[in-house]
């Protein structure tokens, strides 16, 4: 299966590595550790948002950019298979035309089905990070990862896996996590970078109380949702993710079994960041066209509000809190 990345390289010397429209750190280690790693290609990097302030302690984050590369000779599309979180790109007519017309080659792990539908070449496997699943192309294919390569793919196993604490965590993740140390990646010096991008301002800290007295709770208290509007958006997602910033604390509040941080657009635009105790968010979101893993997971609906997107949800959870009453919990 990974000699197909090894004969999708051969040909082609200019790529361009792409991310879905919600970077996170999995995706940021993914692009860039390969960014490093391939130094015989000329290679540019492309996410259609701009990359949140709390993830710019990966080093070169800098060099991604919201100008697509048209002169690529290939594509590589990292974390995502989803056809919704590339709208953005599949909107463009012209990026639509480019991905059909040259090679495109998807690197992924979630369980989401692959609805992309242009033509491509796909690796997928459920390992606990795309990072993991790179770092086993790599090695499989006897691909020498570098440093600083190996720094971005430890970054984003560990961000994916909230410092390999989740239950997708195996002890081949660790091994991995100690090769990569042999290689150069310093855990810690990665660990102090993000925290100094986690620091908040007064100002953050102010909005995140406004955001905790604004939570809701449904169904017995089991369920948790907060209205994150165009004008927070606005305001302070540039400084920090407003749903980063609240679903932990929405999660740790004693009886709920599920978080969802709601953002409304005035397009009429609705997104969910939804957490579980129970493995089944990605069933969740995958109601609403969304995905992703069985604890975190996010989706995006059109046409909605607050309101409705809530009203949709209760009979959903519900359901599913009942089918996963006796499951492992986190």
């Amino acid at each position: 299966m990974y000699n197909k990345f090894s004969e999708f390289l051969k040909d082609k010397n200019h790529l361009c590595i792409i991310q879905a429209e919600n970077p996170d750190g999995d995706s940021l280690g993914s692009a860039l550790g390969l960014y490093e790693i391939l130094t015989d290609k000329d290679i540019t990097l492309y996410c259609p948002v701009n990359i949140p302030k709390y993830l710019r302690y990966f080093p070169n984050w800098g060099n991604i950019t919201d100008e697509f590369d048209f002169d690529a000779d290939g594509y590589i599309v990292v974390d995502t298979a989803s056809s919704i979180l590339l709208s953005k790109l599949l909107e463009d007519p012209a990026i639509n035309n480019a991905l059909n017309e040259k090679p495109v080659f998807v690197i992924d792990h979630h369980e989401t089905p692959d609805d992309l539908d242009f033509p491509h070449e796909l690796i997928t496997d459920p390992k606990p990070s795309c990072t993991n699943v790179i770092y086993n192309i790599l090695i499989d294919q006897h691909i020498p990862i570098n440093p600083a390569g190996a720094s971005n793919l430890l970054a984003g196993l560990s961000s994916d896996t909230l410092g390999l604490t989740t239950p997708s965590v195996t002890a081949d993740t660790f091994h991995i996590a100690e090769e990569l140390t042999k290689l150069g990646a310093n855990i810690a010096k990665i660990e102090e970078a993000r925290r100094e991008f986690m620091k908040k301002s007064q100002r953050i800290l102010d909005y995140k109380g406004d955001l905790i007295k604004r939570i809701e709770y449904h169904l017995d208290g089991q369920l948790a949702t907060v209205h994150i509007t165009w004008d927070d958006i606005a305001e302070y997602s540039d400084e920090y993710n407003p749903g980063v910033l609240i679903i932990d604390e929405m999660r740790m509040v004693e009886g709920v079994k599920v978080a969802i941080a709601i953002k409304t657009y005035p397009d009429g635009k609705a997104t969910g960041k939804v957490r579980t105790s129970a493995p089944f968010a990605d069933q969740l979101a995958g109601f609403f066209g969304g995905g992703g893993h069985p604890y975190a997971s996010g989706f995006r609906t059109y046409d909605a509000s607050y309101e409705s997107v809530v009203r949709d949800l209760l009979p959903v959870v519900d359901k599913l809190l009942k089918e996963n009453e006796n499951a492992e919990t986190v």
